[in-house]
């Protein structure tokens, strides 16, 4: 059976060979898509969120597997064709939630906020990995072994799902045909995802597909007169990648000791990033709303 391992073992091979071929093809057509120091955060980044993520995974593992034991769909399930194919679905789906809750919730943005961190968009960006997202991203993922679907398929999906978001990382693809762009996540897509613009700000959170934005309602298309502006809408300094890693729950905390009430501590833990107890009020919605008055 396809497992995670052997995805991975393929997989990252292959980005890597990605990354040298398309920076080639900055430095031959001086596009200006690589800069040394910034693929060396998104490297270093990428080693941080493979340490830290060894114990959550581990945990989630055995949670799964208890959760498979007690599912009493999993003779039904097994590993028939629907099977994968509904799973994949599913995945995809709660890949939509989580990546939506990182955005929409500010104690679990902390976690992300570094892969966002880049303010030019290559194949090496999809490898700055949030640090901090490792510790809760799996649970996430609990009620599929519950629902019957063994941990190798699950864990097996997740890659697969991860494997292919790498892809639409990049710049070096403008629109596909019509029909994939309105079903699938594409690199046009992605990169409305990592604009700091107001009108892209948390909009196509989807892994493998994006439908789910389009149903849900935060699905932007790309606009040739609306450039993407990558990153931030305030930037973080340096190319430390343990400060990038950090960052977020430095400046979690310093507003959560300046609150004085619970609700006030609760808005800056589960409030959108951008919202304050003492305004203005800069979330993503907010803002949007503000072009539209």
């Amino acid at each position: 059976m396809l497992t995670a391992d052997s995805i991975n073992q393929y997989a990252l091979p292959a980005f890597l060979l990605a990354i040298l071929v398309e920076a080639l093809v900055s430095f031959v057509y001086q596009k200006a898509w690589y800069q040394p120091r910034d693929t060396a955060l998104s490297f270093g980044l990428l080693v941080l969120s493979a340490l830290i993520d060894v114990l959550p995974k581990a945990l989630a593992v055995v949670v799964f597997y208890q959760l498979y034991e007690l599912s009493p769909l999993k003779t039904v399930v097994g590993t028939h064709w629907w099977a994968w194919c509904l799973l994949f679905v599913l995945d995809d789906l709660i890949y939509y939630w989580f990546h939506r809750a990182n955005h929409e919730v500010r104690l679990l943005w902390t976690g992300h906020e570094a892969h966002h961190s880049a303010q030019i968009m290559n194949f090496g960006t999809a490898l700055r990995q949030g640090v901090g997202e490792r510790i809760h991203k799996y649970w996430f993922w609990l009620p599929l072994p519950l629902l019957g679907f063994h941990p190798v398929m699950v864990l097996t999906m997740i890659s697969i799902n991860l494997a292919y978001q790498f892809w639409v990382h990049t710049e070096t693809v403008d629109k596909l045909p019509a029909w994939f762009e309105w079903i699938f996540n594409t690199p046009s897509h992605h990169r409305v995802h990592h604009g700091s613009n107001v009108a892209y700000l948390d909009q196509n959170h989807g892994g493998v597909l994006i439908i789910w934005d389009r149903f849900f309602g935060t699905f932007a298309e790309e606009i040739p007169e609306r450039p993407v502006v990558y990153g931030l809408t305030k930037n973080l300094e340096g190319r430390n990648p343990l400060y990038f890693a950090v960052a977020g729950y430095l400046a979690l905390w310093r507003d959560l000791k300046a609150c004085q009430t619970a609700s006030q501590r609760f808005g800056i833990l589960f409030k959108a990033p951008g919202w304050h107890f003492e305004g203005p009020d800069l979330r993503a919605k907010t803002r949007r709303a503000a072009l539209h008055e």
